[in-house]
């Protein structure tokens, strides 16, 4: 068995949803994948994953994550509309071309372009479904993002990042934000030892992670229309999105969130329900943030840790 662990805040949701996310992709990529938080030293808080065979199974997730393909799920018959000046500049396309899967069979009975499902492809033909905002199920859709942004452009832009605007002599334009595929290229060792903190400066996201959340009323002004960036993880944003796919946390009240951890190894399919807190059993510590508004957009704030008898 391999085993292996990164540090991972507890008050910061989507690193906590990103644990779960990575746990889904090593179960659905090497198979009987298990995880759970280590808590005991405060300040150095882990996330463990437990994989057969002697890989790294972060290695083997983020090796297989950036060389795959992203696709959107798409009914028949849709069009990619042309996109004018008006577009948000932060889901800008990157230098490689958008591809659609075209399905008779769709989540929703009535899918938002901008929030079609997508789909990560695996050199190994391995497909990895990110639905959960469009699941067409009675559960929260936890959809943050709003407005000109679609799931498929943030997503390629998570993991590719996004690129000037090419010109004659130069097709390609020089890269703008950076993705996960870029900071595994760069500094790979420090993105297996610590994916979360690797930040870079991003601009459009799922708003998973609050390193880079902002309203502009905390901010003082609009970080968007002054062409600011703001420095986060695409790590926590992408696998924070896969986290979601078949477990949300706790919406309760006027846009309050409740999550839970737990410090015993668990199956994928066990950890999804101690994700929810719905697991008494277990040696389980609780969360809850407010989930603020910046334009349309929700965006997840850090957490503060309930007291429970």
């Amino acid at each position: 068995m391999a085993e292996a662990s990164i540090p991972v805040d507890l008050f910061n949701p989507g690193q906590v949803f990103a644990c779960l996310g990575f746990l889904e992709a090593a179960d659905l990529l090497i198979g009987q994948a298990e995880g759970w938080f280590d808590w005991l030293r405060a300040r150095d808080t882990h996330f463990h994953l437990r994989t057969p065979g002697t890989s790294n199974p972060y290695r083997v997730v983020l090796d297989a994550i950036t060389t795959s393909e992203i696709e959107c799920w798409a009914p028949y018959g849709y069009l990619e509309p042309v996109r004018g000046q008006d577009v948000d500049e932060s889901a800008a396309e990157t230098s490689l071309n958008l591809i659609y899967h075209f399905s008779e069979t769709f989540p929703e009975r009535s899918g938002d372009p901008m929030g079609f499902p997508i789909r990560l492809r695996t050199t190994d033909q391995l497909v990895i479904n990110f639905t959960h905002w469009a699941d067409g199920s009675t559960r929260d859709k936890f959809k943050l993002y709003a407005g000109n942004r679609s799931a498929l452009r943030i997503a390629r832009a998570m993991l590719f990042g996004t690129r000037h605007e090419g010109t004659k002599k130069q097709p390609i334009g020089n890269l703008k934000t950076h993705g996960i595929s870029n900071l595994w290229h760069d500094h790979r060792d420090a993105v297996i030892e610590r994916p979360f903190d690797v930040l870079t400066p991003m601009r459009g996201s799922f708003n998973f992670d609050p390193r880079g959340g902002w309203t502009a009323i905390d901010a003082g002004y609009s970080p968007n229309d002054q062409e600011h960036l703001i420095a986060a993880s695409p790590v926590v944003e992408f696998f924070a999105a896969l986290g979601m796919e078949h477990v949300r946390p706790n919406v309760y009240g006027s846009r309050k969130v409740r999550y839970a951890v737990w410090d015993y190894p668990l199956p994928t399919v066990i950890a999804r329900t101690a994700l929810s807190g719905s697991i008494p059993a277990l040696s389980q510590r609780y969360f809850f943030f407010q989930l603020a508004l910046s334009g349309k957009n929700k965006v997840v704030t850090f957490a503060e840790e309930e007291s429970r008898p």
